[in-house]
Order: structure tokens, then sequence, then C-alpha cells
């Protein structure tokens, strides 16, 4: 069941995701769903309207009815599964919810979003309060909007769509990052993550932090270490930015970068980027050998490290996306 929540979250707000509308939001705001950390809590913690919840709490209902809020996904794509996470929410979480989606073209206002055909990916179900509410989804269709419905009132602290990232190429350049996770870009394999998940490398934006990245252990032997990313589209690779931004006293001594195109039976390894020395704290960009598409690009760093984020700047496959999005 919770396979899926290793997959990217469509909806968060490092992608680009926000909150459209939500008919009450009168205990917290609903901008809370969509924050990529997970929700804290300070007990005892008042303001003018109650206890103070990182979350979305709406206001007891004297009605019929129940609460809604629409989700805009910064990266659209095929939703895999869904976590309605109620963390800290105990006595005031809601008993059931439901999950709809749709796909509409370009940047919709509330006004065409209530007016569109929306699909249930996610049936009427009972919740649990301070939990994460895992649910799977088969429908295997690319969105672009979610809509939360909670029954019939209360708080979820964050509203996690874990899935496929799938762009529209009509709106991405020739050239793009293709190493990029809101293209769909992923980590596929890695030697070591002790102090950072390799993920964290492909997201958008500058790292915050030196935990922003990924950071390998101390290596003790003669070997090195490495990460796979299976790129957003089969590219032609022009530059790489490899950036140890924070890392100061751990940035690695050296990198290489090579390439190869599962889509073949060979499969053979190219250098890309021969190994060269890193800088602390540096961000580094490096013009890369030509070489053929490649679908696969190996990082190796000398001998361990960390680095804050690698961007893989190419000429990707139309073809690849326009069948991604089944056009």
């Amino acid at each position: 069941m919770d396979e899926f929540t290793g997959l990217p979250d469509l909806a968060s707000r490092a992608f680009g995701g926000g909150v459209v509308y939500a008919n009450d939001e009168f205990f917290a705001a609903a901008d809370h769903l969509v924050l990529p950390a997970p929700a804290g809590h300070a007990p005892k913690t008042f303001d003018h309207k109650g206890q103070v919840y990182d979350g979305w709490e709406t206001r007891r209902r004297r009605e019929a009815g129940h609460d809604v809020a629409v989700v805009r996904l910064g990266a659209p794509g095929i939703v895999h599964g869904v976590d309605i996470d109620t963390a800290f929410f105990t006595g005031n979480y809601p008993p059931y919810a439901s999950v709809e989606a749709v796909a509409l073209p370009g940047y919709p206002g509330r006004e065409e979003l209530e007016a569109a055909e929306w699909t249930e990916i996610v049936p009427r179900s009972g919740l649990k309060g301070d939990s994460h509410n895992l649910f799977a989804v088969t429908d295997r269709r690319r969105w672009t909007h979610v809509r939360l419905r909670i029954f019939p009132d209360g708080g979820v602290a964050r509203l996690r769509v874990h899935g496929e990232v799938i762009p529209d190429p009509a709106l991405l350049p020739k050239t793009f990052d293709v190493a990029a996770a809101q293209y769909g870009a992923t980590v596929v394999d890695c030697s070591d993550m002790f102090y950072g998940n390799p993920q964290r490398m492909l997201m958008p934006g500058l790292a915050q932090n030196m935990g922003d990245g990924w950071e390998t252990s101390r290596r003790r032997d003669d070997a090195n270490d490495w990460i796979v990313v299976k790129l957003a589209a089969p590219a032609v690779l022009r530059f790489a930015d490899l950036d140890t931004s924070h890392f100061k006293g751990n940035a690695p001594g050296a990198a290489r970068l090579t390439g190869r195109d599962e889509r073949t039976g060979s499969g053979e390894w190219v250098e890309l980027l021969p190994r060269v020395p890193l800088q602390r704290d540096t961000p580094h960009r490096f013009r890369l050998a030509k070489a053929p598409e490649v679908t696969h690009v190996r990082l190796d760093i000398f001998p361990d490290g960390g680095m804050a984020r690698l961007r893989l700047l190419g000429r990707a496959s139309r073809a690849y996306l326009h069948a991604r999005m089944g056009g």
C-alpha cells in the first residue's frame, strides 16, 4: 500500500504546487497542505482563533455538508497514491475524506475548476487522527489538479500526492534541465545516502543549507561514492552543473560523469565529463563531451562527501515527451 510514498509529491510547494480554493479556513489556512516540510506543533500556543495548527482546519459545522480544498499540482502527472496526513489533529480531524482529480490546460481559476468534470480517485474513506492515511490510486491518467473533500469538517496537516511527473512538452524549451525532478528525473541507484538523500540534488531552486542535498558517510576504503539518475527524457547533454554550495569541510575532491542509453542492448557507459577537481562551497559548470542520446547518467564523486545540486542541460527527445503525454 505504501510503496508509492517514495515517489515525488506532485502537489508540493517545492514544485510550485498551491491551493487554488478552500471553502473554509477559519482556524488554519489550507496553504499548509502543500508545504514540503513535515507538519510541526507547539502545544498550548494560542492566537485569537485558538490553538495554532500547522495544517488546514475548518470550523465546526452546524449544518449539512462538507468542506473542500482544491490543489493545483506543481508537477502534473500520474498519481500512484495519496497521503492524507492528520499529524497532531487528534480530537479535531475529519472522520472521512475523498479525493478527486482533473486534467485541465493552462491556469484555470475557481469557476472553471468548479465547472470541470472531476474523477474520484480515492472514494470516501475513513481517517485516523494524528496519522498518515495512505490510499493507493489505480487510475493511470495524467492529472493537473486534485480536490480534497473532508466530511464533515476538521483538520488535515498535509496532503501528499505521490506519483510520476509527466510534463507538457509544449511548455518545455528545446534545451532544459533533464535531471530536474519537476520534469520527471529520478535517482534510481546510489552507493550511500547516510546524511542526505540524493533525490534532493534534483529539486528546484538553490540548496538552502547543507541538509538540502546529498551527503555520504566518510569512506575508509579505496572506493568512491556514486549515484545513477534516470533522466526526464532521453537527451543529448550539453552542460552539467555540479554545485557544492554549503559543503565546506566535506565537499568531494573530484567528480566524473558518464551516461548510457538503456534502450539499446549494450547499454555501455560513455564518458561525458572526465574526472575533474571540485572546489568547496562552489557552483561549477562544465561543458560536456559530444555523445549520442542517453537515458541515464552516473555521477561519481571522489572519494565521498556532499553535493547540493546536479543539473544536466540537454536537448530532450520530443517523441518521448509526446508519448508520455499520450499524444
